[in-house]
């Protein structure tokens, strides 16, 4: 049975909030069906959320009321139900919501989407503080926009709720007295920002979804869902782990070739994604494309290993035509890759509904997002299928979805191939368990029996088996820990942890007690680790926490784990990268003082790390990384008022010799200027003078999920960034999700195996 059902009337949405759910460690589903039977085979697959996408949004409203109905009954009893609306209201939010009414539920819906500056005031539905009937974002509608969302409730049961009382201490109870009547009911909260969001969750939840004698559905937009993701997340103290039994997603079943692109939007911001898009190196075909001659031609070019997008004409579309247009591409689509099997891009989510149902996919598992809404998911025929609603997207966001699926490494063979298999080319990954008496045997356990744990690696651990063993109780998640004596001894299927135990941790350690012991035996997992990469017998390091002072009590006198890595595989110099859903930042210095590290830059070292990071970042697939390099002064010195002119001398000489050799460097920009612009997706990387200039940020935008990652080694090493946690360490709540990103990078950026022939 799921945690969470999600019900959605479109599937670019569907994909939407089923992301926010995995980005927070749930496993989920979205389903593409509202029939009976096979809503309860797919649900019970064991996804913690199921999304079902009734595809609803274009449907009458009688239909779309008894699809609601079918699908929330259908897919049996969920802890959590929450019901996707448009954030521009478009649908048949009304008919749908009756649906739950009819079922029991008491609503609260929190329509706003601030992320794209779609908010609620007053019951008015706002684009950029704007009616949205202005905003034109209706102009393919049958009917104008609401000026106000009581036109789209008229003679329903329902109250609002305006931002003086969201905005207030006692918003559960406020909630809890316009629901208190004798029969189900709607309310409508407004919404102005993210916090607005996040009181409503924390008050719905606070509640525990229940008015009183009834049950209480959440409705709203994405962003409402990555909300209540966090925070179901949070108050289970949720570890993203998966027991061995456990569904496993699907994985890709090719080497990414060809894709197919199905453009169902002629506005002018669709007009110029398709414009990056081509510039990418997709063919672009309209409806009259000479050179393509129709469906065989562009069978012929996907064939070829060509990437083909198809468009719909320019200019107005008549709104009575859309349902004909759309089905048309679906069809085009379907003849285009007959004996095929490329990769999809779909825009707007009737166009990704019509061409999924065209070819017989009913059923995928979120992966990822590039931007808000921005979605790439994984098939049941194991092709990739990336996603975004039709309004939603800056002019990059189609091209990052094509480099997103061509940098793709899931593999063509099943999780569960052994290493003898001479087809399987994933990466062997060397997973350091980290300093035993601290949470790193539970986050490593946790991070290896999770679902996708093998999907695209081989990891084995360095470390000790009794540990992990004991962590696994711990955590309550079964475990089969095996110990073997190198990486060719592996065996991989769900829920075995090979482990190298060079048995150095005595059996009775405490757990949350520095000792030197651990400390010690963390220096020799990481030395190990090492050795195979050197060797060539891993390609990549990914590491769990390690105590300092339990390191230095060891006698091994390192600042951390980047400075040990570089000791043992005798680099000089390299640089320590986090990385985070929402900013990546490398450092040109890192453990130092202050005053050493002011010291310390210098144009060369600038550059050289500059450089780094734009390396890794091509190497994640990012072709042609934006790079915003951090001022030392305040306001980057405003030009002399701060500082002793370092900006000029240590920084300005690095980004010019950078820009002649064509990297995207920018520069030096005030450090606060260069966050809030990353934040928003200007910059695909931010280069930060030292530590805490880089980690104060990152550690407010994305903890979470946040990945240490050095770079400049032969092989590549990720890391949590988080540390031993010694208060909480054997008490079963650790949080592993940043554990399995880090597995998920290592596995991402490391070299896949040349096939043995």
């Amino acid at each position: 049975m799921a945690k969470v059902l999600v019900q959605a009337d479109d599937f670019s949405g569907a994909a939407e909030v089923g992301q926010q759910f995995t980005a927070h460690g749930f496993t989920a589903r979205i389903l593409l069906t509202t029939a009976a039977t096979r809503l309860r085979e797919l649900s019970s697959g064991g996804s913690e959320v199921v999304v079902v996408d009734t595809h609803t949004r274009s449907a009458a409203p009688g239909a779309a009321h008894a699809a609601v109905t079918a699908a929330v009954a259908g897919a049996g009893a969920a802890a959590v139900v929450f019901k996707k609306t448009d954030s521009l209201w478009r649908g048949n939010v009304r008919a749908e919501l009756s649906a739950l009414v009819g079922l029991g539920y008491d609503v609260v819906l929190a329509g706003a989407l601030p992320a794209m500056g779609r908010t609620v005031v007053g019951a008015a539905p706002l684009v950029a503080g704007l009616p949205l009937r202005a905003s034109g974002l209706w102009s393919v509608e049958p009917r104008p926009a609401p000026e106000n969302l009581a036109e789209l409730f008229a003679g329903s049961p329902v109250r609002f709720l305006g931002l003086e009382a969201v905005r207030s201490s006692d918003v559960p109870e406020r909630i809890r007295s316009v629901l208190g009547g004798p029969a189900p009911a709607v309310v409508v909260v407004d919404g102005e920002t993210e916090a607005d969001l996040s009181a409503v969750v924390d008050a719905v939840c606070s509640l525990q979804l229940s008015s009183g004698n009834r049950p209480m559905a959440l409705a709203g937009t994405g962003q409402l869902a990555g909300l209540l993701a966090r925070r179901l997340a949070a108050d289970a103290a949720h570890s993203a782990h998966s027991p061995a039994g456990r569904e496993r997603p699907a994985t890709a079943t090719g080497r990414r070739g060809a894709v197919l692109a199905v453009v169902g939007s002629a506005s002018r911001a669709a007009r110029a994604q398709v414009e990056h898009l081509a510039a990418a190196g997709v063919d672009v075909v309209g409806p009259s494309s000479p050179q393509m001659q129709g469906a065989p031609g562009v069978r012929a070019a996907l064939a070829r290993g060509r990437s083909v997008a198809l468009t719909v004409p320019e200019g107005r579309v008549d709104p009575s035509r859309s349902g004909a247009l759309v089905r048309g591409l679906a069809l085009a689509a379907r003849k285009a890759q007959e004996g095929l099997r490329p990769d999809l891009i779909l825009t707007g989510g009737e166009t990704a509904r019509e061409v999924l149902d065209a070819l017989g996919i009913s059923s995928l598992v979120p992966l990822a997002a590039v931007q808000h809404g921005a979605v790439i998911s994984l098939a049941d025929d194991g092709r990739l299928v990336a996603t975004k609603p039709g309004s939603f997207g800056d002019p990059l966001v189609l091209a990052q979805l094509y480099r997103a699926i061509q940098s793709s490494n899931h593999p063509r063979e099943t999780t569960e191939t052994s290493m003898t298999n001479p087809q399987d080319d994933r990466p062997f990954i060397a997973v350091t368990m980290g300093d035993g008496a601290g949470i790193g045997p539970e986050v490593t356990v946790g991070a290896l029996v999770h679902a996708g744990a093998y999907a695209d690696s081989r990891p084995v651990v360095i470390g000790d088996a009794h540990r992990l063993r004991l962590a696994a109780e711990a955590l309550g998640v079964p475990a089969e820990i095996v110990t073997v004596h190198a990486v060719e001894d592996a065996e991989f299927t769900l829920g075995r942890v090979n482990v190298i135990d060079p048995e150095l941790l005595p059996a009775d350690l405490p757990w949350g007690v520095e000792s030197a012991e651990a400390g010690n035996a963390a220096y020799h997992y990481v030395r190990i680790a090492c050795e195979l990469a050197m060797a060539g017998k891993v390609q990549g390091i990914c590491t769990a926490p390690l105590n300092k002072a339990a390191l230095h009590r060891a006698g091994h006198v390192y600042p951390g784990h980047t400075e040990l890595l570089a000791h043992f595989m005798g680099v000089d110099e390299v640089s320590m990268m986090l990385s985070t859903p929402k900013v990546k930042v490398i450092h040109v210095t890192t453990h130092i003082g202050l005053v050493d590290a002011i010291r310390k830059i210098e144009p060369g070292l600038v550059e050289r790390t500059v450089r780094r990071g734009d390396g890794a970042m091509k190497r994640a697939g990012v072709a042609h990384p934006t790079i915003g390099v951090c001022a030392i002064n305040p306001h980057a010195g405003e030009n002399g008022l701060f500082g002793y002119g370092e900006e000029e001398e240590k920084i300005a000489p690095a980004i010019e010799r950078l820009q002649a050799d064509g990297i995207d460097a920018r520069g030096p920009l005030p450090a606060d200027t260069a966050f809030f612009l990353a934040g928003r997706g200007d910059y695909d990387l931010i280069v930060a003078m030292y530590h805490d200039q880089g980690h104060g940020p990152v550690k407010v935008l994305g903890i979470e999920a946040g990945v240490n990652i050095t770079v400049g080694l032969p092989v590549i090493r990720t890391s949590v960034d988080h540390g031993t946690a010694f208060d909480i360490a054997g008490k079963g709540i650790a949080d592993v999700r940043s554990m399995i990103e880090a597995l998920r990078q290592a596995a991402e950026m490391s070299p896949r195996l040349a096939l043995q022939q």
